[in-house]
């Protein structure tokens, strides 16, 4: 019984800080478009941005815009993410279609360079918190996810170029310098939205191979609190001898990118002929990926 009612806490906290995630994201997404993009003309990618370039030639309501041209991917989503996604993105299209609509934020500033870094990174953060509440505030990305299933082309490739299009498309409506300040706009929101979603500590594997294996194993588990695995594998098949070869351990750590010089600093003063090579990661869980952290 004690738990069943710590499973059912647990999931009480979960789903309440994924709404408050996910009203935090709605807001911040709403402060930049109404107190810096809209007001300035200057575009997101994806269907915000879409919707952004209707609004200022039709002067339809944008709130409406967002809703709608969102729906028709709720569909697609269901059926590739699943029920609850497209639930949860519904309701987050729904709350910045209302919150775009019934609550006024006065332009913050005119400068077009604050504009495109702080309006880019207020949309990168409030979308990334949204992404880590379950849902999506743009639909370009499930776009880009049958896209790429009918075309071959991975997601950022299909992102690129349907923003290239919209970039186009704010060019000639508005100018050649709102187009470029546009697409500074899209890449701060970019950058912003990958460290939200990802972390900062976006977790990178380490392979090192080295004829010291036993000292850089205690270096990085005893010194500097990693786990690792080992890889059985063999070294050698050098051009001028192909034949020789000899078994060795391939080490394998995962660490964060803030730790990964320091490692590999320390690896290189027991060894400075040590092979190694990185692997980037998008998500990683289980063993010990902290000091003093460890997790069973």
């Amino acid at each position: 019984m004690i738990t069943d009612h710590n499973s059912i806490n647990w999931k009480k906290i979960f789903y309440f800080k994924n709404i408050i995630l996910n009203l935090v994201g709605v807001a911040l997404i709403t402060l930049a478009l109404k107190g810096f993009m809209i007001p300035n003309k200057f575009l997101d990618g994806g269907i915000i941005g879409i919707a952004i370039l209707v609004h200022e030639i039709t002067k339809w309501p944008f709130g409406i815009l967002v809703l709608v041209f969102n729906i028709p991917f709720l569909f697609i989503g269901k059926q590739m993410l699943g029920k609850t996604f497209a639930i949860q993105s519904f309701l987050t299209f729904l709350l910045i279609a209302l919150s775009m609509t019934f609550f006024n934020v006065a332009p913050v500033t005119s400068d077009p360079l604050l504009i495109a870094l702080f309006g880019g990174c207020l949309i990168g953060v409030g979308m990334g918190l949204c992404i880590r509440s379950g849902s999506t505030a743009d639909g370009v990305e499930i776009i880009a996810l049958l896209t790429t299933k009918k075309i071959g082309l991975n997601v950022s490739e299909v992102i690129f170029a349907m923003n290239t299009l919209l970039f186009l498309a704010a060019a000639y409506s508005f100018g050649i310098s709102t187009a470029l300040y546009s697409i500074v706009t899209y890449f701060s929101a970019i950058k912003s939205l990958d460290y939200i979603s990802h972390g900062l500590e976006q977790y990178t594997s380490l392979h090192i191979i080295s004829s010291k294996s036993e000292l850089i194993k205690s270096l990085i588990v005893q010194k500097l609190g990693k786990g690792i695995t080992i890889i059985k594998g063999e070294r050698g098949y050098l051009p001028d001898n192909f034949d020789i070869k000899k078994d060795c351990d391939i080490i394998v750590t995962v660490v964060t990118r803030l730790e990964l010089l320091r490692i590999k600093e320390e690896i290189s003063k027991l060894d400075p002929h040590a092979f190694m090579f990185i692997q980037y990661i998008k998500e990683a869980s289980g063993g010990i990926l902290r000091n003093g952290n460890k997790h069973s």
